[in-house]
């Protein structure tokens, strides 16, 4: 091929025409729009996932605001995927209700060609999420991570309960309030156990009310109490000549006391590199990385458990010769029973040799459990870095597997708007996300490998979507209800019912004497084909999957009886028209075979549990051939009569 023509060919496929930047601009804007909605969908989500970190805390303005940007960050992989797909679905969807690709593929456009504009733009997308979580996104995990653990360790605003003793959050304090006033701020009935000084010091104070605030550098809470006393221990400071029968103690009555008590309620934010070492705030060589060392640790531990087992199993065994028989069994392998052995000892030492090999046990069990824990949290922390390096990869791809999903799917069903597009694409969503997570656990725990688990869900919707991509290319019916509907009548034996009626305008009316003689014919045929399946009482199992049967009349008989029909249908007399509707509509094939091909029957029969059901359809159908022969004799008898009833008319009106 010349270079000219070959330069030319590139800059076809390369270059954006003016159908390119139509249909980019249909995607484009609409895909923007999805995905501030999807993403704001995500982030409120993960907001009431951690809305009790966030209530409470006196947190600032611009703490939450880094909150939330850290958190739209890391949310924008997520969003991204679901956003290529619900536009893909509004934007095809639209162009096919507004017979906008019906137009382009009869101008010889192929829908292949439709989608490459937005195919590109979908695989800058996936490299770009591919960019955003492997150099981005860390960074905004460990931020993120670090605020909300700073906020779950931060102390909340005190919130006083009735009726019960509250120690959660003020130290060395235990208070109770009998009854409260949420707006004033009022407590009623206090009683203060205070331990702040040591319990050598320890303070009893009863109010008859109090009021509990914070001070403006949020740094200790003041507690003024009204009409109480308070008890003091003096334990500590016992006067010389006071017995120990009695315990010192101070008494004070107020009228009204303040409290000073330290409370640091201000948001201290945590150093970050505290979280450095989780798998989300690395990137892929820092994943692989971490796993090497992880990896090299792991052998290390598992030669010193290997050295430790052998050690502690193969002991050598040290007898003296006081122990009689059990030094000659083992030095001259002679067989001695347990019994025998043990009768050498007495109870004491029985009891202390059992006791002493139930502590070697325990402890050997307890130090095996503790190194089998510590090799567990190494190898799950393995896993997590992997079960992240995979999820940069196929969060990724998904933006693209999407496209291939949505797109031709939008084209089938040729509905635009936010209606049907939005439920479509929510439930496909729902379901990969079901699939992943699903596989990421699995393999999270270990039970299946980690690859498999998170290339489950990919690898199950990209054939979905080369399908519809392919069927939506064919203009296939994959999404009309009619044919699957069809599909169930045949699969159930269920046949629509004829509706002929009388036609208004006839240009060429039926020749009687012609169709009774048809009549005749189909009267024969239908009485031999009776003949041959009234025969049979049923089709055996062997017969009908590994022996292959011809019935030649069913299928003649079909189309010799609806060609009949059809001609006759033609009559001006009303009543030939709706015996008509009495024939039958024959099943050509349902009796005698399952498939088409011998080989697919053969397999359907292997499957017994299934071939037991086709078996019975079968003889459902053989049944019902024969009910339909009877009934289309019974109407061609009803249809004779009638017919020579016209000819009479005729020839009659004719003779006048």
């Amino acid at each position: 091929m010349p270079i000219p023509q070959l330069y030319n060919i590139v800059l076809q496929m390369f270059l954006f025409k003016r159908l390119d930047r139509f249909i980019l601009g249909k995607f484009v804007l609409i895909f923007m729009g999805a995905f501030f909605i999807c993403l704001f969908v995500f982030m409120m989500q993960f907001t009431w996932k951690y809305v009790d970190e966030l209530i409470g805390k006196g947190l600032t303005l611009d703490v939450l605001a880094r909150f939330f940007y850290y958190m739209g960050i890391t949310l924008v992989p997520n969003s991204l995927p679901l956003a290529v797909l619900l536009a893909s679905l509004i934007t095809f969807g639209n162009m096919g209700e507004q017979l906008e690709l019906l137009a382009m593929k009869a101008a010889g456009v192929s829908l292949f060609r439709i989608m490459a504009p937005i195919g590109v733009f979908v695989a800058m997308l996936t490299a770009t999420s591919f960019y955003f979580q492997n150099y981005t996104s860390p960074a905004a995990q460990l931020q993120l991570r670090t605020l909300l653990f700073s906020m779950k360790a931060s102390s909340p605003a005190v919130e006083i309960p009735e009726g019960v003793f509250y120690t959660d959050k003020i130290p060395n304090i235990n208070l109770y309030v009998q009854s409260k006033n949420a707006e004033t701020g009022m407590l009623y009935q206090v009683i203060i156990y205070k331990t702040d000084q040591g319990f050598d010091r320890a303070q009893i104070v009863l109010a008859d009310s109090g009021r509990l605030a914070v001070t403006a550098d949020k740094q200790h809470l003041t507690l003024r109490l009204w009409q109480g006393e308070m008890f003091e221990n003096l334990q500590g400071q016992s006067a010389p000549g006071l017995t120990s029968t009695g315990v010192p103690y101070d008494r004070e009555t107020f009228i009204q006391k303040d409290f000073i008590i330290d409370f640091d309620s201000n948001f201290k934010e945590m150093d970050a590199n505290q979280l450095a070492g989780m798998a989300q705030a690395k990137s892929m060589t820092e994943i692989e990385t971490s796993v090497d060392s992880m990896q090299h640790r792991l052998d290390s531990i598992g030669k010193e458990h290997f050295d430790f087992l052998k050690r502690s199993t193969f002991r050598t065994i040290h007898l003296t010769g006081s122990d009689s028989l059990a030094y000659l069994a083992l030095t001259k392998r002679e067989h001695r029973s347990f019994d025998e052995l043990l009768s050498v000892y007495s109870n004491n030492q029985q009891t202390a040799v059992e006791q002493s090999a139930a502590m070697a046990v325990a402890q050997q069990r307890a130090d095996l459990e503790f190194r089998r824990d510590m090799t567990a949290d190494t190898e799950g922390m393995v896993r997590r870095h992997w079960i992240e390096w995979h999820q940069k990869i196929t969060y990724s791809l998904a933006c693209l597997m999407f496209f291939f999903v949505g797109a031709p799917l939008g084209g089938i069903i040729r509905k635009g708007g936010l209606g049907m597009p939005t439920v479509i694409s929510v439930g496909i969503f729902i379901v990969y996300y079901i699939i992943n997570t699903s596989g990421m656990k699995l393999g999270r725990d270990g039970t299946i490998n980690i690859a498999f688990g998170m290339w489950i869900s990919t690898a199950i919707l990209t054939p979905i979507g080369l399908f519809l991509t392919y069927k939506s290319n064919n203009d296939s019916v994959v999404f009309n209800a009619e044919v699957y509907q069809r599909f169930c009548r045949n699969l159930l034996g269920l046949r629509p019912k004829r509706f002929l009626t009388r036609k208004e305008v006839i240009i060429s009316p039926p020749d009687y004497t012609k169709a009774l003689g048809e009549l005749d014919q189909i009267k024969a045929e239908t009485e031999q084909l009776l003949q041959i399946v009234g025969k049979r009482r049923f089709t055996s199992y062997w017969q009908l999957f590994f022996k292959p049967m011809v019935d030649d009349g069913t299928p003649a008989l079909a189309d010799h009886l609806e060609a009949f029909v059809t001609e006759l249908s033609n009559s001006q007399n009303h009543r030939i028209v709706e015996t008509l509707n009495g024939y039958p509509q024959f099943f050509k094939r349902e009796h005698i075979q399952i498939m088409r091909r011998h080989r697919a029957n053969k397999i359907l029969g292997i499957f017994f549990p299934i071939g037991v059901v086709l078996w019975a359809r079968t003889n459902y159908f053989l049944r019902k051939l024969k009910n339909d022969c009877k009934k289309t004799l019974q109407v061609s008898e009803q249809l004779q009569q009638l017919l020579r009833n016209e000819i009479k008319n005729k020839i009659s009106s004719g003779h006048s």
